[in-house]
């Protein structure tokens, strides 16, 4: 069978896709989904089930679609949460809203498309054309179809300074995947617990290993040593950003935002009035002052611009007080074991001065890496064929405005589409439910145009290949 659309991934930007290709596309067309993942659409963010695990963004904006902005609060009122749309629901019951929006849809037998579910990885794309795109499956299988969204998102951030010949016994106490949630079971509760970057994946894990009953102090390190703001426990209605078009430098747009602040507009109001306009001002900058950004502004951009829930930062910000938590500024010098000790030695910020902390774990949450193709072989197979060309900034692979994949050329390909994270080169702000829910609209429209000017030729009879949406 030749499929009218692919879904290549399993997470959020894959979800968010479907339900908008099955209210978009008549019900003669075909989807296949495509992903290794059972949890599909909920991924690691939204399986979690402790309750500190909130959204960070207000429930009032994380409906599942553009033309309902009210459907996730509905669904909340429905099971009986009491929240409203300026607080921050648990991640994991956004995780079964996803689940059961994308149910209903699969149910509903009126006008909806064919969905398979196709339970494998793709490794390798065989061919691209204007008539369609081959791919194999991990499994050997091969797959057709006339439409392609890359919904891959990135891969973990990699470890500095250890390598793979490091003492097995260190290497032991070293996790990689923090969300490979196995480890905090074999924590003590006076364990030491060493981890590297201090952002939003910090506060998760830290907030798990005290869920989990661990007690022990715990040491963050990070370049800076920043950690994530926290939301207004008031709602603070947004702010114009003072920004002078006409000199768009990185520099410039700071010291226009700093300005407002020190004449009295709250932070929070004047960083939310920018959002809508992010996308915008990232696609003006010339490349230098992209690069310069990404070097000199970014840690603070995230801490201002990716907050978490009050009641987050407030279990967060008592461990601090406490003592339990310290979060030093520094690089990592080296990680090593001596006389039966875990060691991690690092550079203070600012100085030559090296300082040694014994651990008994370290947890790796530097977060996602920066966009990139390096954790997918699919991805890395189709640069090799110059299917697909990176980001000259390391920021996922190269699109147009209407998220479409760009050859080495320039050109966008036909039928190719990649959503979410990837896509960072062209859009930056584009990891957030907001911002990939416009996206996936977007894509939605342009390959159901598509699918209605390729669909009156008859398609071959279909093969089976795959799981079918009413086995999901």
């Amino acid at each position: 069978m030749i499929y009218d659309v692919a879904v290549v991934g399993s997470g959020f930007s894959a979800i968010s896709l479907v339900t908008n290709l099955l209210q978009l596309l008549p019900a003669t067309a075909s989807i296949a989904i495509v992903g290794d993942d059972s949890a599909f659409g909920r991924g690691t963010a939204y399986r979690t089930e402790l309750h500190l695990h909130r959204l960070n963004v207000p429930a009032a904006r994380m409906s599942a679609f553009t033309d309902k902005p009210n459907d996730f609060l509905e669904w909340l009122t429905k099971r009986g949460r009491t929240v409203d749309g300026s607080s921050f629901a648990s991640r994991n019951d956004y995780g079964l809203y996803l689940r059961d929006t994308l149910a209903s849809l699969l149910r509903s037998k009126q006008q909806r498309a064919r969905v398979d579910f196709i339970k494998a990885k793709a490794v390798s794309c065989l061919s691209h054309s204007d008539e369609g795109s081959v791919f194999k499956l991990g499994d050997g299988r091969e797959f057709r179809a006339l439409n392609v969204a890359l919904c891959l998102g990135v891969g973990t951030a990699s470890l500095p300074r250890l390598t793979s010949d490091a003492d097995i016994a260190l290497l032991r106490r070293v996790v990689r995947n923090p969300w490979r949630l196995g480890w905090l079971s074999r924590v003590k509760p006076d364990d030491t617990i060493a981890i590297l970057g201090s952002g939003l994946t910090m506060i998760d894990q830290v907030l798990s290993l005290r869920n989990k009953g661990h007690r022990g102090k715990i040491h963050v390190l990070s370049r800076r040593g920043l950690v994530p703001h926290s939301h207004s426990t008031v709602p603070v209605p947004p702010v114009e950003p003072s920004i002078d078009i006409s000199r768009l430098e990185v520099s410039q747009i700071l010291a226009g935002l700093k300005a407002q602040v020190r004449g009295g507009v709250a932070w929070r109001a004047v960083m939310d009035g920018l959002r809508p306009k992010t996308q915008m001002l990232w696609q003006k900058l010339g490349q230098e002052q992209r690069s310069r950004f990404l070097r000199h502004a970014l840690a603070w951009w995230n801490i201002h611009r990716h907050r978490v829930a009050p009641q987050v930062h407030q279990v967060f910000d008592e461990l601090i007080q406490d003592g339990t938590v310290t979060v030093h500024a520094g690089f990592v010098a080296k990680i090593s074991r001596s006389e039966d000790q875990n060691i991690l030695t690092f550079r203070q910020r600012g100085s030559t001065e090296e300082t040694s902390l014994a651990f008994d774990w370290l947890v790796n949450c530097t977060g996602m890496e920066r966009a990139g193709i390096g954790h997918s072989p699919l991805l890395q197979d189709m640069q090799k064929q110059n299917m697909l060309d990176t980001d000259a900034l390391g920021l996922g692979i190269r699109v147009d405005d209407h998220s479409r994949v760009l050859s080495c050329e320039g050109d966008p390909r036909q039928g190719l589409f990649a959503v979410g994270a990837l896509t960072a080169g062209q859009f930056w702000e584009i990891t957030a439910v907001p911002d990939i829910r416009i996206q996936t609209r977007k894509v939605a429209e342009e390959i159901a145009e598509l699918s209605a000017k390729s669909h009156a030729q008859a398609l071959p009879e279909h093969t089976d290949l795959s799981i079918r949406s009413g086995e999901m």
